[in-house]
């Protein structure tokens, strides 16, 4: 790395350390500890920038080395939400950065195919399927699963980064949220139409292979707990999906649990099971991983409203994601008083689609989840976005609207 490249990562070092001391900063942290505990005055507001940093943040690279640009992409995403678009996310005093750790389910390694435009940026994917015909591969998934944890590379990494800006900015390791997503895992093996087939065709098989993807989940958090590499998480980590593990509570003496920790779970790929199917093929396997979570965050774009019945019940939930395709009316009703926050993703056709902002239609379409929602803990997560047609500040008074609409219509 030369001289430069580190300068420049100490200077954001040092940024990053002012940003998280200032005083909106904590008001802020002290508003998602209110918030996750169902005790906030207000939804918070979050805008997850990965989609379209090709736009937000590629740009503000000027590190030469790899590893330095990695590094500098990091820091600029650790502070331009609080910098730049000014919603509710907030900045730790700290580096974050967790154990090096892998999972490949039934050992297979899936190739997956990018398409990208002129200048790099992705445009989409496809997954190189190994099973074609459950039956006939079904051999591919008795092969035992590989997990484990890069010790060493990870306190090679942490050395690395405390030898450039230790001195200004702590590094430190976290826990992020315990992550599981089978049928994601499902569908890359063997593609949605033919998962889909396969619980008709092949029933008995295909409980087998959920029952298996679920053990081995639970022996790959098991093997991180026995190694010690479970840390709490009750501040600024990631729960995944664009929330923060912020809770408050005493910290434990002792070994960290799985139980101890928020995990995250989804299963987009089945939205278009019935309730009948999803209770008898999928559900029970969720179940079963999430009883080893202490706290438990769960959807992402499929519609929860559809499978409720079941979801409802799942052991320590805290979040549920209530995606452009829910029942907003009937997750409302089903939400307020129950302590389960109602963690709305709007469309993101306002602020994705066009040059310009539709202020007007905007603002109906987040008063409605306000007004729809009121009594019930809101916060509100802007996914999926994949370009702001390189207008950043289009971004800016996106937050300012949501604010507005909260002013004008939150009780």
């Amino acid at each position: 790395m030369n001289l430069k490249d580190r300068e420049r990562l100490r200077y954001l070092a040092a940024h990053q350390m002012e940003l998280a001391n200032s005083q909106k900063n904590l008001d802020r942290v002290a508003l998602w500890k209110r918030h996750n505990m169902c005790k906030g005055e207000r939804p918070v507001i979050h805008i997850e920038v990965d989609t379209f940093a090709h736009e937000a943040l590629k740009p503000k690279l000027e590190c030469e080395d790899d590893f330095a640009r990695r590094i500098e992409y990091r820091l600029l995403h650790n502070m331009i939400n609080l910098e730049t678009f000014d919603d509710d996310k907030v900045i730790a005093p700290y580096f974050q950065t967790g154990f090096h750790s892998w999972f490949t389910l039934f050992g297979h390694n899936i190739k997956q195919s990018i398409v990208k435009k002129e200048d790099g940026t992705e445009m989409g994917h496809t997954f190189e399927h190994i099973i074609d015909d459950l039956g006939d591969d079904f051999d591919k998934i008795l092969t035992p699963s590989q997990y484990g944890v890069d010790r060493e590379g990870t306190m090679r990494y942490v050395d690395s980064l405390n030898d450039i800006f230790g001195d200004i900015l702590p590094v430190k390791l976290v826990s992020d949220c315990l992550y599981a997503v089978p049928t994601q895992k499902v569908v890359h093996m063997m593609g949605m139409e033919n998962m889909l087939y396969s619980m008709y065709d092949y029933p008995d098989e295909f409980k087998e292979m959920m029952n298996r993807i679920a053990n081995d989940y639970i022996a790959y958090f098991k093997l991180l707990e026995k190694e010690g590499m479970l840390l709490q998480n009750h501040a600024f980590e990631s729960v995944g999906q664009g929330t923060l593990a912020f809770y408050d509570e005493e910290v434990k003496s002792g070994p960290v649990k799985t139980t101890d920790l928020w995990g995250f779970m989804d299963s987009q790929e089945t939205v278009g099971m019935s309730p009948d199917m999803f209770r008898e093929f999928i559900f029970p396997y969720y179940k079963r991983i999430a009883e080893n979570f202490g706290r438990l965050s769960y959807g992402c774009c499929e519609p929860v409203s559809a499978f409720w019945d079941d979801i409802k019940t799942l052991p320590n939930l805290k979040k549920v994601s209530i995606s452009p395709w829910c029942d907003e009316e009937y997750m409302a009703n089903e939400l307020k008083g129950s302590g389960i926050i109602y963690h709305r993703k709007p469309s993101p056709n306002f602020l994705g689609i066009g040059a310009n902002l539709d202020e007007a239609a905007f603002r109906e379409h987040i008063e409605k989840t306000l007004k729809t929602a009121r009594g019930c803990n809101v916060e509100i997560t802007q996914r999926d976005v994949y370009t702001v047609n390189n207008d950043i500040n289009k971004v800016k008074r996106y937050v300012e609207i949501i604010r507005e609409s909260i002013e004008n219509c939150w009780e």
